[in-house]
Parts: C-alpha cells; sequence; structure tokens
C-alpha cells in the first residue's frame, strides 16, 4: 500500500510541477520580448513527396483536421491568455502557413524559416539559419516574435527536439525559457 501511495504523489507532484511550470511560462510570455518558436501543427508522413513544389499546396504535406483543430487551439491559447504579439512570421511551406492563418489570420513569409530537411534542401541551411539569427538579433518588439516553421529549423537553433504545434519560447538571446505542448 505504502509503495502505491508514493507512485500516486509521485504522479501528482509531476502534473503540478508541469502545470506550475506552464504558468511561468505563460507569465513570461505576457511580458513580451520573447522569441517564440511554433513547429507546424499536425500534418500526417514526414518530409515532403517526391514532387514538391513551394508554389502548389497539393504537393506538399499538409494539415489534417486534426492540425486544424490544433493551429486554432494555438491562437485560442494566446488570446485566452492575452500575450502580446509584435508580429509573427511563417515559413513559406504550406504547413506552416496554414498554421499561422488558423492561429494568429495575421502572417507574413520568410524563407529563413522553410525547412532544409531534404538531401535537395540542406544546402541552404546555413545560410537560413545565418538570416535568421540577423534577424532575431534586430528585433526589438515589446510584444512577442512568433515564427512558425519545421522541427529541422528548431533544432538548428535550440538542439531540442518538438512536437507538432509545442510552442517553445526562448529569450532575445536564443536560451530556452520553456515550452508549451498542452494548451
Amino acid at each position: 500500500m505504502h509503495k502505491k501511495l508514493l507512485i500516486v504523489l509521485s504522479i501528482f507532484t509531476l502534473i503540478l510541477t508541469n502545470v506550475k511550470s506552464d504558468e511561468i511560462v505563460i507569465e513570461q510570455l505576457k511580458k513580451g520580448g520573447n522569441i517564440v518558436f511554433i513547429r507546424h501543427a499536425i500534418a500526417p508522413g514526414g518530409g515532403d513527396p517526391g514532387n514538391f513544389r513551394l508554389d502548389d499546396c497539393s504537393t506538399q504535406r499538409n494539415l489534417d483536421s486534426q492540425g486544424i483543430e490544433q493551429s486554432r487551439k494555438i491562437g485560442i491559447f494566446f488570446n485566452k491568455n492575452q500575450i502580446p504579439i509584435d508580429n509573427v512570421l511563417s515559413s513559406q511551406w504550406c504547413r506552416c502557413k496554414d498554421t499561422a492563418k488558423y492561429a494568429f489570420k495575421n502572417f507574413e513569409t520568410f524563407d529563413a524559416l522553410n525547412s532544409f530537411f531534404s538531401e535537395k534542401l540542406r544546402k541552404n541551411k546555413d545560410r537560413q539559419i545565418k538570416d535568421l539569427k540577423k534577424y532575431i538579433s534586430r528585433w526589438n518588439g515589446e510584444g512577442n516574435l512568433v515564427l512558425v516553421t519545421h522541427y529541422v529549423v528548431i533544432l538548428e537553433i535550440i538542439n531540442k527536439a518538438v512536437s507538432s504545434g509545442e510552442i517553445v519560447i526562448l529569450d532575445k538571446n536564443l536560451s530556452f525559457i520553456g515550452s508549451i505542448i498542452n494548451y
């Protein structure tokens, strides 16, 4: 009986710790001045088809109904918590643009946020990361800068694997503050 009680208490403590850390991250977001990376919402599969074209969404991996709903929930999370946003930038990939559209409505595309997952796009990685870091270093907003992008871009910036729809918060020096998955 004692062992079961310890297990239950451990699980309860873990849940409370996650809730508390989410509250701390939300308070940080409310202050503004953060860099917020969001991996695009759920888009079944991996990578893009061989006939992929940036100008044709029908050739890309796209959000499914679950991804659209997840995107809407991201927007609701920002609105409900009154998180200030200066600008929303998105990769040019349709799944990122759709995530930004359903979550925030207004956004601009920025090619430094594009995927370099496939072999033919890896040559762009160094330039993109350099351009992205340069943009971030020059940004000086009072709200938050929201960047909707891909797994590989976030991994390259913070060396952390992220889930679809995960919200990752960094300071201006690109130091990890926290992340939110359940919004």
